[in-house]
């Protein structure tokens, strides 16, 4: 049985622990609180302006119109684009792995296996964590922006904004895709592909992950399909979109904004998961130290005792010695 004070030591040194671990699940639930406002506050513009954006392209589509670049599907697609959002730091439990995966999964069967041409992908970065999409997928990354813990303002998204679209403006990237943590509860974040460019509505499947109800931005399979069978069965109900001076200079600058939108939404999204998940990580390791001083403690006790019981053996054996 090991000695009683390295048994002491052990509970003190776990004890440390906890104490250090349930700070951080404190800092991490403040963190979050204010991270899911700020979720909450732009959820209903960001859903909006995502279904204006899918109306403006149903619109082009069904018009035959070339209305602006960004809305237009190119044909062949050789080389994607895909923004990345991961945390600074460790100690959120599976919260970078999984949109990792998520990643590398939606780029294997969406991408890969559809057409027998390899398509190239590239990254940009928003978060220190996400270049292990390069250590452990061998991806290129072309680009990191720093992530701010609680982003509060959209210009902090603007350069990321800025470059995926003149990229795919000048025809780098055939396709542009975001890849953020959802935010549903404090104990639920999902991992998310959703394509931004070209904008289309089609472009919501099982491989990008459905956009929604769960997520608040933009507008779920089962929303979309109804409404698209009203559109077909009543003819009293429609959309019409009148741009002055021209389509072209309105969607110049709508368009560009609406992605900022989105990315902004994404990147918030991102932010309440990962304090959740590092919330929730630091609490059961909190609940693990806890069960672990309660062991040793145990151990300890039973280890004295047992000390005990062979010192009063020996003085009773050597008492006996003396009689004798």
């Amino acid at each position: 049985m090991a000695n009683t004070k390295d048994i002491q030591r052990r509970i003190k040194s776990v004890g440390n622990t906890k104490k250090i671990t349930r700070a951080m699940e404190m800092v991490a639930a403040t963190k979050m609180r204010k991270a899911i406002e700020a979720v909450l506050r732009t959820r209903t513009y960001a859903n909006l302006s995502w279904a204006t954006i899918l109306n403006l392209s149903k619109s082009a589509n069904n018009n035959g119109e070339l209305l602006h670049p960004l809305l237009t599907k190119k044909k062949n697609i050789k080389k994607i684009g895909i923004i990345l959002i991961t945390s600074n730091r460790g100690l959120c439990g599976g919260f970078n792995t999984a949109i990792i995966n998520k990643v590398n999964e939606s780029i294997k069967k969406h991408h890969y296996e559809k057409e027998e041409v390899v398509i190239e992908a590239e990254f940009v970065l928003m978060g220190k964590k996400g270049v292990d999409i390069h250590h452990h997928h061998s991806h290129s990354i072309v680009a990191e922006f720093p992530k701010l813990d609680l982003a509060s303002e959209i210009k902090e998204i603007v350069p990321v904004a800025k470059l995926i679209i003149e990229e795919y403006l000048n025809n780098k990237y055939d396709k542009i895709l975001v890849a953020y943590t959802d935010y549903v509860s404090a104990s639920k974040q999902i991992p998310r592909v959703k394509q931004l460019l070209p904008i289309d509505i089609s472009a919501e499947d099982r491989y990008l992950g459905v956009v929604g109800k769960n997520t608040k931005i933009g507008l779920d399979q089962e929303y979309i399909e109804t409404k698209q069978k009203k559109y077909l069965t009543d003819d009293k109900f429609s959309y019409e979109y009148l741009f002055e001076p021209s389509p072209l200079e309105v969607l110049d600058e709508m368009i560009p904004r609406l992605i900022e939108v989105q990315l902004f939404q994404a990147l918030l999204e991102s932010n309440a998961s990962e304090h959740s998940a590092r919330m929730n990580a630091m609490h059961q390791a909190t609940e693990a130290a806890t069960d672990m001083v309660s062991e040793l403690t145990l151990y300890y006790n039973k280890a004295r005792q047992a000390s005990i019981t062979a010192e009063i053996s020996e003085i009773s054996a050597g008492a006996n010695a003396l009689k004798n």
